[in-house]
């Protein structure tokens, strides 16, 4: 038998659900005694952080539904119209439940007496972003779950022009904004007004966007790229752009090219999972191609894959991109009044890199929602395959300008003679060879997380690896200007450095590990690697 208060609480969602497929399929569950499915949809509210929400669609609080997107909109309504802001842009991506949440969204948001203007169709994060500053809106509201599984979708929410002190400019809301938010969900117990009011953004908007987007790079001789969508957005917005810039048509991975919420070729589509590009590396051995990018399937993320001559073809880590771009824009462009930044956890490569070439560098917090209000920001990146080259035209991670600003580094090298490979070791003969690797665990229970953070702090490791741990910085408690974040940095003999932390998206412990040695000689490379795999095996214990 059903929990009576389990029971009341369905109850009384059920009478304010305005989903009939929704509602039957609680009913369902009810008759059939389906214990199991309802407690996975009525175990508390989706929490709304600084991510928004994201979440598996299915009924009920827990999940992503109308119900939980309209009352979350309503929130935001109330939000918004407490500090006399009136004016909101809304964006999709092509997930499941996408296109029903945008319109959900706009009703409620309208309803409220909101000024609403929506993206015409499946678009690109970064597209969204942008036309928040365009537009001069208010706030921004993109429905998609970036790179998370299919089963899954999720809301992030976006501030224009200063709030509350805080110059958002077109970004990612900060605490205490979405805990702010999160009370006003909360207050929303009744159905809600809906309005049938608004205007859909003209295609001029996205023009703009890709037209900004192709002055950022140009091609300097004819190079051959493979691209892949990853079953997303990207496809239209990226060729479009590339195409502008001057390059020839890349070759598409038909596969992957069209917007699928299945994503029926790759378990999760993120071009950072193992085997996830493998598909387009098939394409560019058979078409001898010189480049390979990924973008997620939002496409605010960048990755890419290029033929090592030592390795063969593989996929370039977040943090070697990271460099690239910071090496490459430090000596092509005037650096006077720049500023750098990458997050806590990336390469400190990049930081060298800006004191070498006289650029201001900033360090932030994991997350472009911290980058993005780096006073002055000329270039950012995280290592978790997100880049901003052009933050005047997003101030948020951008994948598609990251994308055809690598095909420009890359036709560069190529009218040289060079690749990407001999590019990294120049710049290590410049700083020091830089060696990073990402581990991450998932948990199937969030509490695990915590479990495992609280060991590793009452109880330290004396060694990881056989290398002696030096020093250890409790991130809830920084020393060094950073606000406090759940995690912990370890400093290690052998110039290594260990960061653990939760996962910001995903019931994920991760783990980044990095390692400096004075060259990127063939010996100082065979040691670096020897040692991450120790480091692997050895943290992967300690997480387990």
């Amino acid at each position: 038998m059903i929990d009576e208060k389990l029971l009341s609480e369905i109850q009384d969602w059920i009478a304010l659900d305005p989903d009939q497929k929704s509602i039957d399929l609680v009913n369902n569950w009810l008759k059939s005694n389906n214990e199991a499915e309802l407690k996975k949809s009525f175990n508390g509210f989706l929490e709304f952080g600084t991510a928004g929400l994201r979440g598996p669609v299915r009924p009920g609080p827990s999940g992503m539904n109308r119900a939980v997107v309209g009352r979350t909109a309503a929130g935001i309504a109330a939000y918004l119209k407490s500090r006399g802001l009136t004016s909101v842009v809304i964006g999709r991506d092509a997930r499941h439940g996408s296109a029903e949440f945008l319109q959900e969204s706009a009703e409620i948001l309208s309803g409220a007496g909101i000024e609403v203007h929506l993206l015409p169709r499946e678009l690109p994060t970064p597209v969204l972003a942008f036309a928040v500053n365009h537009l001069k809106v208010d706030c921004g509201i993109m429905i998609t779950a970036s790179h998370n599984p299919a089963a899954d979708n999720g809301y992030k929410v976006y501030l224009g022009g200063t709030v509350d002190g805080v110059l958002y400019r077109g970004s990612q809301i900060i605490s205490p904004a979405d805990s702010q938010i999160s009370t006003e969900i909360s207050k929303i117990n009744s159905k809600q007004p809906r309005g049938s009011k608004w205007q859909v953004v003209d295609e001029s908007v996205i023009d703009s966007y890709i037209s900004l987007a192709s002055k950022t790079s140009q091609s300097k001789v004819a190079i051959k790229v493979v691209y892949t969508a990853m079953h997303g957005v990207g496809t239209e917005t990226f060729l479009k752009t590339i195409s502008a810039s001057g390059f020839s048509d890349p070759i598409l991975v038909k596969e992957q090219a069209e917007p699928d919420p299945d994503f029926p070729t790759v378990p999760f589509p993120n071009p950072e999972e193992a085997g996830a590009i493998d598909l387009a590396i098939k394409y560019a051995i058979e078409n001898s191609a010189d480049l390979v990018i990924a973008n997620d399937p939002d496409a605010d993320r960048c990755a890419i894959a290029a033929k090592d001559p030592d390795l063969g073809w593989r996929m370039l880590r977040g943090d070697e991109l990271g460099t690239i771009f910071g090496y490459y824009l430090a000596t092509n462009q005037s650096n006077s009044g720049r500023t750098f930044a990458n997050s806590i956890v990336s390469s400190s490569a990049l930081a060298k890199i800006a004191e070498k070439y006289q650029i201001t560098f900033a360090q932030t917090l994991t997350g472009f929602k911290w980058l993005a209000k780096v006073a002055n920001l000329s270039y950012g990146y995280e290592e978790a395959i997100g880049y901003n080259v052009a933050p005047s035209i997003t101030n948020d991670k951008d994948g598609i300008t990251a994308a055809v600003k690598i095909a420009e580094i890359a036709s560069v090298l190529k009218s040289e003679d060079r690749n990407f490979f001999n590019y990294l070791d120049q710049i290590w003969e410049e700083i020091g060879y830089h060696r990073t690797e990402q581990i991450s665990i998932r948990v199937s229970e969030l509490s695990r997380i915590t479990e495992i953070l609280n060991k590793l702090r009452q109880d330290p490791p004396v060694k990881i690896a056989e290398l002696i741990v030096k020093k250890i910085d409790d991130l809830l408690k920084p020393a060094d200007g950073l606000l406090p974040t759940d995690g912990l940095r370890f400093w290690l003999e052998e110039n290594v450095r260990v960061i653990i932390r939760p996962s910001g998206t995903e019931p994920k412990v991760k783990c980044y590990i990095e390692l400096v040695r004075p060259t990127p000689s063939k010996s100082e490379k065979i040691f670096a690697e020897e040692l991450v795999k120790a480091l692997r095996v050895d943290l992967s214990k300690v997480l387990s």
